[in-house]
Protein backbone atom coordinates (compact mmCIF):
# COMPACT_ATOMS: atom_id res chain seq x y z
CA UNK A 1 0.00 0.00 0.00
CA UNK A 2 2.92 2.35 0.75
CA UNK A 3 4.36 2.05 -2.78
CA UNK A 4 0.93 2.72 -4.31
CA UNK A 5 0.59 5.85 -2.15
CA UNK A 6 4.08 6.95 -3.25
CA UNK A 7 3.24 6.45 -6.95
CA UNK A 8 -0.04 8.32 -6.51
CA UNK A 9 1.70 11.23 -4.77
CA UNK A 10 4.30 11.37 -7.56
CA UNK A 11 1.54 11.49 -10.18
CA UNK A 12 -0.10 14.38 -8.29
CA UNK A 13 3.20 16.27 -8.13
CA UNK A 14 3.78 15.67 -11.84
CA UNK A 15 0.27 16.93 -12.70
CA UNK A 16 0.84 20.03 -10.57
CA UNK A 17 4.18 20.75 -12.25
CA UNK A 18 2.75 20.28 -15.73
CA UNK A 19 -0.09 22.70 -15.03
CA UNK A 20 2.25 25.17 -13.30
CA UNK A 21 4.81 25.23 -16.11
CA UNK A 22 2.44 25.41 -19.05
CA UNK A 23 3.39 28.30 -21.27
CA UNK A 24 1.10 31.28 -21.34
CA UNK A 25 -0.77 32.06 -24.52
CA UNK A 26 1.23 34.22 -26.91
CA UNK A 27 0.51 35.55 -30.39
CA UNK A 28 3.54 35.75 -32.68
CA UNK A 29 3.84 39.03 -34.60
CA UNK A 30 3.18 38.74 -38.31
CA UNK A 31 2.59 41.58 -40.80
CA UNK A 32 -0.92 40.27 -41.47
CA UNK A 33 -1.70 39.72 -37.76
CA UNK A 34 -4.12 42.39 -36.57
CA UNK A 35 -5.31 42.38 -32.99
CA UNK A 36 -8.97 42.36 -32.07
CA UNK A 37 -10.55 43.13 -28.74
CA UNK A 38 -11.13 39.38 -28.33
CA UNK A 39 -7.34 39.02 -27.94
CA UNK A 40 -7.38 41.14 -24.76
CA UNK A 41 -8.26 38.54 -22.12
CA UNK A 42 -7.03 39.94 -18.80
CA UNK A 43 -9.42 41.62 -16.39
CA UNK A 44 -9.26 45.42 -16.74
CA UNK A 45 -7.89 47.40 -13.85
CA UNK A 46 -10.84 49.14 -12.23
CA UNK A 47 -10.41 52.85 -11.73
CA UNK A 48 -7.55 53.03 -14.23
CA UNK A 49 -7.42 56.16 -16.35
CA UNK A 50 -5.98 54.00 -19.15
CA UNK A 51 -8.56 52.51 -21.52
CA UNK A 52 -6.45 49.50 -22.56
CA UNK A 53 -3.07 47.87 -22.05
CA UNK A 54 -1.09 45.82 -24.53
CA UNK A 55 1.45 43.37 -23.18
CA UNK A 56 3.91 42.66 -25.94
CA UNK A 57 7.61 42.05 -26.01
CA UNK A 58 10.67 40.34 -27.37
CA UNK A 59 11.89 36.84 -26.86
CA UNK A 60 15.11 35.25 -28.02
CA UNK A 61 16.75 31.85 -28.23
CA UNK A 62 20.22 31.02 -29.41
CA UNK A 63 22.79 28.35 -29.69
CA UNK A 64 26.45 28.90 -30.34
CA UNK A 65 29.34 27.03 -31.88
CA UNK A 66 33.00 27.83 -31.53
CA UNK A 67 35.67 27.15 -34.12
CA UNK A 68 39.21 28.48 -33.86
CA UNK A 69 38.23 31.10 -31.29
CA UNK A 70 35.32 32.42 -33.37
CA UNK A 71 31.81 32.15 -31.99
CA UNK A 72 28.92 31.68 -34.41
CA UNK A 73 25.35 32.16 -33.26
CA UNK A 74 22.21 30.53 -34.51
CA UNK A 75 19.45 32.65 -33.01
CA UNK A 76 15.83 33.63 -33.21
CA UNK A 77 14.36 36.90 -32.00
CA UNK A 78 10.55 36.95 -31.89
CA UNK A 79 7.83 39.44 -31.00
CA UNK A 80 4.83 38.30 -29.00
CA UNK A 81 1.52 39.70 -27.78
CA UNK A 82 0.33 38.23 -24.47
CA UNK A 83 -3.49 38.03 -24.30
CA UNK A 84 -3.63 37.02 -20.64
CA UNK A 85 -1.75 40.17 -19.62
CA UNK A 86 -3.57 42.56 -22.01
CA UNK A 87 -6.87 44.17 -21.12
CA UNK A 88 -9.35 46.87 -22.07
CA UNK A 89 -12.42 48.68 -20.76
CA UNK A 90 -15.10 47.86 -23.35
CA UNK A 91 -17.16 50.99 -22.64
CA UNK A 92 -14.14 53.26 -23.24
CA UNK A 93 -12.64 51.58 -26.28
CA UNK A 94 -13.18 51.95 -30.00
CA UNK A 95 -11.30 51.19 -33.21
CA UNK A 96 -8.95 54.17 -32.74
CA UNK A 97 -7.81 52.80 -29.40
CA UNK A 98 -7.47 49.31 -30.89
CA UNK A 99 -5.27 50.79 -33.62
CA UNK A 100 -3.20 52.47 -30.91
CA UNK A 101 -2.77 49.16 -29.10
CA UNK A 102 -1.86 47.39 -32.37
CA UNK A 103 0.90 49.93 -32.85
CA UNK A 104 2.39 48.99 -29.46
CA UNK A 105 2.67 45.42 -30.80
CA UNK A 106 4.14 46.69 -34.10
CA UNK A 107 6.67 48.86 -32.25
CA UNK A 108 7.83 45.76 -30.37
CA UNK A 109 8.51 44.15 -33.76
CA UNK A 110 10.59 47.17 -34.80
CA UNK A 111 12.82 46.60 -31.80
CA UNK A 112 13.03 42.86 -32.50
CA UNK A 113 14.39 43.83 -35.92
CA UNK A 114 16.83 46.19 -34.24
CA UNK A 115 18.01 43.39 -31.96
CA UNK A 116 18.51 41.09 -34.97
CA UNK A 117 20.56 43.79 -36.68
CA UNK A 118 22.74 44.29 -33.59
CA UNK A 119 23.17 40.52 -33.20
CA UNK A 120 24.25 40.24 -36.85
CA UNK A 121 26.81 43.02 -36.44
CA UNK A 122 28.29 41.75 -33.16
CA UNK A 123 31.45 39.67 -32.89
CA UNK A 124 30.86 37.44 -29.90
CA UNK A 125 33.44 36.08 -27.47
CA UNK A 126 33.40 33.18 -25.05
CA UNK A 127 31.10 35.34 -22.89
CA UNK A 128 28.40 35.05 -25.54
CA UNK A 129 25.59 34.37 -23.04
CA UNK A 130 26.30 37.59 -21.13
CA UNK A 131 26.81 39.53 -24.36
CA UNK A 132 23.44 38.44 -25.79
CA UNK A 133 21.74 39.21 -22.47
CA UNK A 134 23.30 42.71 -22.48
CA UNK A 135 22.04 43.34 -26.03
CA UNK A 136 18.57 42.14 -25.03
CA UNK A 137 18.48 44.38 -21.95
CA UNK A 138 19.66 47.43 -23.92
CA UNK A 139 17.08 46.87 -26.68
CA UNK A 140 14.32 46.29 -24.11
CA UNK A 141 15.21 49.53 -22.33
CA UNK A 142 15.10 51.43 -25.63
CA UNK A 143 11.79 49.75 -26.49
CA UNK A 144 10.21 50.79 -23.18
CA UNK A 145 11.39 54.39 -23.66
CA UNK A 146 10.09 54.45 -27.24
CA UNK A 147 6.70 53.05 -26.16
CA UNK A 148 6.49 55.77 -23.52
CA UNK A 149 7.25 58.52 -26.06
CA UNK A 150 4.58 57.05 -28.34
CA UNK A 151 1.97 57.17 -25.56
CA UNK A 152 2.93 60.70 -24.53
CA UNK A 153 2.97 62.13 -28.07
CA UNK A 154 -0.36 60.53 -29.01
CA UNK A 155 -1.82 61.18 -25.55
CA UNK A 156 -2.78 57.48 -25.46
CA UNK A 157 -4.53 57.82 -28.88
CA UNK A 158 -6.52 60.92 -27.86
CA UNK A 159 -4.45 63.17 -30.16
CA UNK A 160 -5.80 61.89 -33.47
CA UNK A 161 -3.38 63.95 -35.58
CA UNK A 162 -0.37 62.51 -33.74
CA UNK A 163 -1.90 59.01 -33.83
CA UNK A 164 -2.18 59.22 -37.63
CA UNK A 165 1.42 60.49 -37.79
CA UNK A 166 2.66 57.55 -35.68
CA UNK A 167 0.60 55.05 -37.69
CA UNK A 168 2.36 56.19 -40.88
CA UNK A 169 5.76 56.38 -39.17
CA UNK A 170 5.61 52.81 -37.87
CA UNK A 171 4.06 51.46 -41.08
CA UNK A 172 6.95 52.95 -43.07
CA UNK A 173 9.53 51.68 -40.60
CA UNK A 174 8.10 48.17 -40.93
CA UNK A 175 8.13 48.45 -44.71
CA UNK A 176 4.39 47.86 -45.09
Amino acid sequence: MGSLRFIFSQILVLCFLISFYQEEEAILWHPEQRLSWANFKAEPIEGSKVAATTASGLSYQFSTTEANGKYELDYTVSTFFYPDRSWYHPKQCDEVILSHEQLHFDISELFARKMRKVMNATTFTKDVKAEVKAIYRKINKELAEFQQVYDIETNYSRNIEQQIFWNKKIKNALGN
